[in-house]
């Protein structure tokens, strides 16, 4: 149990969290919520002893164990992958090298040998002996191939890092598990088998997501930061959302209903300040107007940006003609006489674990990357937007943003483009930043705007959600569901797909037996994670691919 007791935290002048009391419980998960900056991450770091806040108290019960997802992804660089996972139960690993360490010498006296058979006990008592095998099925879980659990943590790449520091993170059954963003990196099988572990996990969790279904699957309170408060709501995200719009409804009513009476109060004694007769009624209303805070009636803090792309024409029936596209790259074979008809009401969306292969698809019919075979056709009605995952070369300019997305605006008028830029969330000096300092967030909505601009029928978008927070995912969820054209796009977001698309094409890794390398189905997505026929083909292509790795 974690008791958060009157806690509170400056800096400078800015209040993040004032006079915060919680009550954090085992058998459940706690979703913190909030805009960008509002403090959900300094919250979990003040609950791990990490940040030290200004005052108040973090009672955690006795002996209890904090477990903690690491950020710094370059911290065990020089350890095996199955050896870091362990380091999560510092205690036992601890006694395991100490274990490691007696046993490796060689003058065993008798006080080593006392030693280690005080060393064993404790190692036995504290699941020593399985800790090899419960890494690995961490490790499995998480998608890490077994041959990567011997190797130094230096040669794995990005994201098999972060799910080796999610793994140790949850190793051992902490007492409390404190995770922020666990479902970056991770594809939607592993963020699944994360979801059935955090739900049959029997102690306290608390979770920082901008992961909408996620939140939805593990969450049984949720958390929400807004104006320095944080105010816990039992049920998962959805429920906090409803209740969330009920209670600002009901506070722009009162809101509204105290600035008219402050306006009816102000015209009353401007009216009768001066008429002898009147003068008490008016001095007696000026008291009512001031003890009538406005102020106190915070309806939230979030902002929404606005998010609608307006294609330019209708598009016809001839979209996209993909035939036989072949690409490598570094000698890894990504597609290979892939072929695909895109009709004119598809909204697609591309899935599974071959990440490097859908993006390569995306680079190829956008026209940035050149197929080794075949050939991408659009049709004469179409044009195409696309967002990239990497989009850093986009901003490699020391523009504003202002002038930046006027490069790419049919309206070259100044105000025109602040005021695109203001629903963007853009406004005042916000738009004269220059473009190279911008956050990854900041870069996203950028992207966003220029395609918004574009009027383009056809919408590719390779990760979109990556870097926006909450409120971003939702604009844009909403944006890319009223939109009339056709869209191809890739995410890890389960709620995202489910809500957008109506086609699914998971790219199978090449070599398999499944017939042009990828399942096709004209279905939501919930339903191709049931789809009987669907599972049987995913079973197939990939014990193909394990009888060619034997």
């Amino acid at each position: 149990m974690i008791n958060v007791i009157d806690v509170s935290l400056s800096f400078g002048e800015r209040t993040l969290f004032k006079d915060v009391n919680l009550k954090f419980t085992p058998g459940n998960c706690y979703g913190i919520i909030g805009a960008n900056g509002a403090g959900k991450s300094t919250f979990l770091k003040i609950l791990s002893g990490e940040v030290e806040h200004d005052r108040g108290e973090i009672a955690i019960g006795k002996n209890l164990r904090v477990a903690v997802l690491k950020q710094d992804h370059f911290a065990f660089e020089e350890y095996p992958v199955l050896e870091t996972v362990i380091m999560g139960y510092t205690k036992l690993y601890a006694v395991r090298k100490e274990r490691e360490l007696i046993y490796a010498k060689e003058d065993f006296s008798e006080a080593d040998g006392m030693r280690a058979s005080e060393l064993e006990a404790e190692f036995t008592e504290l699941g020593g002996w399985e800790a090899e095998a419960q890494a690995g099925q961490l490790l499995s879980g998480l998608g890490l191939d077994e041959e990567d659990h011997a190797k130094l943590m230096a040669a794995l790449d990005e994201s098999k890092k972060v799910r080796v520091l999610l793994a140790q993170a949850l190793f051992g059954s902490p007492d409390i598990l404190l995770l922020d963003e666990p479902t970056n990196g991770l594809d939607l099988e592993s963020i699944s088998w994360l979801e059935d572990f955090l739900i049959e996990f029997p102690n306290t969790v608390i979770v920082v997501s901008h992961d909408r279904h996620f939140l939805n699957a593990v969450c049984t309170h949720i958390c929400d930061i807004d104006y320095g408060r944080i105010s816990p709501y039992s049920g998962n995200y959805d429920f906090w959302y409803q209740m969330s719009q009920i209670l600002q409804r009901q506070a722009r009513d009162q809101l509204k209903k105290r600035e008219d009476k402050a306006k009816e109060l102000k015209e009353f004694i401007q009216r009768f300040a001066s008429n002898a007769s009147k003068s008490r009624q008016a001095t007696s209303r000026k008291k009512v107007l001031e003890k009538l805070n406005l102020e106190n009636i915070a309806v939230t803090s979030r902002k929404f940006p606005y998010v609608g792309f307006k294609p330019g024409r209708e598009i016809g029936n001839n979209v996209l003609r993909v035939e036989k596209l072949s690409f490598s790259f570094e000698g890894t074979k990504l597609l290979k006489d892939f072929s695909l008809q895109v009709n004119k009401n598809d909204k697609i969306a591309f899935v599974g674990t071959e990440h490097a292969s859908k993006s390569a698809l995306f680079d190829i019919i956008a026209g940035v990357k050149k197929a080794e075979n075949g050939d991408a056709y659009w049709g004469q009605t179409t044009a195409f937007s696309y967002f990239p995952k990497e989009n850093t070369a986009f901003f490699n300019s020391d523009l504003s943003i202002t002038g930046w997305l006027r490069q790419y605006s049919p309206d070259q008028d100044e105000t025109y483009v602040r005021s695109f830029l203001g629903r963007m969330l853009f406004s005042g000096d916000e738009a004269l930043k220059p473009v190279n300092v911008l956050s990854g967030g900041e870069r996203v909505r950028c992207i966003l705007a220029k395609m918004m601009l574009s009027g383009a029928n056809v919408l590719i978008l390779d990760e979109p959600t990556n870097h926006l927070d909450l409120e971003a995912i939702t604009a844009l969820n909403d944006g890319l569901a009223a939109f009339p054209g056709v869209i191809l796009f890739n995410s890890h977001d389960h709620e995202f797909i489910n809500s957008i698309a109506n086609r699914v094409i998971e790219i199978l890794p090449q070599g398999t037996d499944a017939a042009g390398g990828y399942i096709d189905r004209m279905m939501p997505f919930d339903d191709y994670l049931k789809d009987d026929s669907v599972k049987q083909a995913r079973s197939a292509a990939y014990h193909h691919v394990e009888r060619l790795r034997i």
